[in-house]
């Protein structure tokens, strides 16, 4: 499997495969165990998710730490990736952040229809 490179991307392969409900649904799942307080409708916009979990991921990083970092465990995002990240501008921090998440989302949606 090669992931997606960007969002634009990652929304197209999972639209065309059909699997972009189940990227809400293990992204809901996933926002519940951290004991994030953001839920998605499954009709939700691409456009929609990657601004609202944007936002979320920029609050997390300026008021809470520990739950953003919590976040990034129960989503299992590479901790090498993220040490890879530019923290010195919060925003670009989240956006590049937001996108790891949804592409490791991604990932397991994607095992999971693939070898079940």
């Amino acid at each position: 499997m090669s992931l997606p490179s960007n969002f634009e991307d990652l929304i197209t392969e999972a639209t065309s495969l059909d699997l972009y409900n189940k990227l809400i649904i293990q992204l809901n799942k996933d926002l519940l165990y951290a004991n994030v307080d953001v839920e998605f409708d499954e009709e939700t916009l691409p456009t929609s998710l990657k601004y609202v979990l944007n936002e979320t991921v920029f609050k997390l990083i300026q008021n809470k730490f520990s739950e953003y970092l919590n976040l990034l465990y129960i989503v299992d995002v590479s901790e090498p990736k993220i040490k890879q990240l530019d923290g010195s501008d919060t925003l670009k921090l989240s956006e590049d952040v937001t996108f790891l998440i949804l592409q490791r989302e991604w990932q397991k949606v994607w095992y999971k229809a693939k070898y079940s």
